[in-house]
């Protein structure tokens, strides 16, 4: 595929039951435009049929494409994805799309062009949450908070799972980054301010899923050692 303008990487572990309805909006989105984007679905440590499900969808779709990662992590896939890819610009969703996969338009040209790190915000004016439990929100700035105090100062949502990168951004970052868990995008971002790069945050849409794979209380203390990690490796 030539002259790329998008590369949609979806990071996906154990996806078997969310995958079909996510590739279908996939299709939708990616057909509605007239400049190709690519979609890379990043497979690893699956033990059900992500994988087979995804190379089915491929099989139909030459705008797919599925790779299956050996090391484990949401971070090693989404790196895997980006170094991978060759559009303009790469972008990292969630296979959930709990943002409208219309608002990947807001990052994209000509809603938005010329920048190095745009990521998808909760918080900032024109942003809007949709069912979200009062005490997940709450836990959420908390966290939020901590990774502005120990990494990323002044962004108001650090781990919205929708961030976009320029070619040349994606390539300098991703071939930094080290982290394979959760606060690897909290380690990119980290990395995107050390090297001097302006970080745009994009108000959206996004719907709460109580489907979602992540604990709050569980993972946060992971996370927080993770961001600890990301400190000592600045070192």
């Amino acid at each position: 595929m030539e002259n790329v303008l998008l590369s949609l990487i979806l990071p996906a572990y154990n996806e078997e039951k969310r995958l079909p309805t996510c590739l279908n909006k996939v299709a939708e989105f990616v057909e509605a435009h007239e400049q190709p984007i690519e979609v890379i679905l990043v497979e690893n440590g699956s033990t059900d049929f992500t994988y087979e499900i995804g190379m089915q969808y491929a099989a139909a779709h030459p705008w797919l494409r599925v790779l299956h990662e050996e090391k484990p992590g949401k971070g090693s896939a989404v790196r895997r994805g980006m170094l991978e890819a060759k559009g303009q610009y790469r972008m990292f969703a969630d296979v959930d799309f709990s943002m409208p996969i219309s608002e990947v338009d807001h990052f994209i040209p000509p809603a938005l062009d010329g920048y190095k790190v745009a990521i998808g915000s909760r918080e900032v004016k024109g942003a809007v949450r949709y069912d979200e439990p009062p005490l997940r929100h709450f836990t959420g700035r908390v966290f939020n908070l901590v990774v502005r105090v120990l990494a990323v100062p002044g962004i108001h949502d650090t781990q919205c799972g929708f961030k976009c990168f320029s070619a040349e951004a994606a390539e300098t970052l991703f071939r930094l980054q080290r982290l394979d868990g959760w606060a690897f995008d909290a380690e990119v971002l980290f990395i995107a301010r050390k090297l001097g790069y302006e970080i745009i945050e994009v108000p959206v849409q996004w719907y709460y899923d109580g489907a979602s794979k992540i604990n709050v209380f569980r993972d946060s203390f992971r996370m927080l050692r993770e961001l600890l990690q990301i400190r000592k490796n600045a070192r």
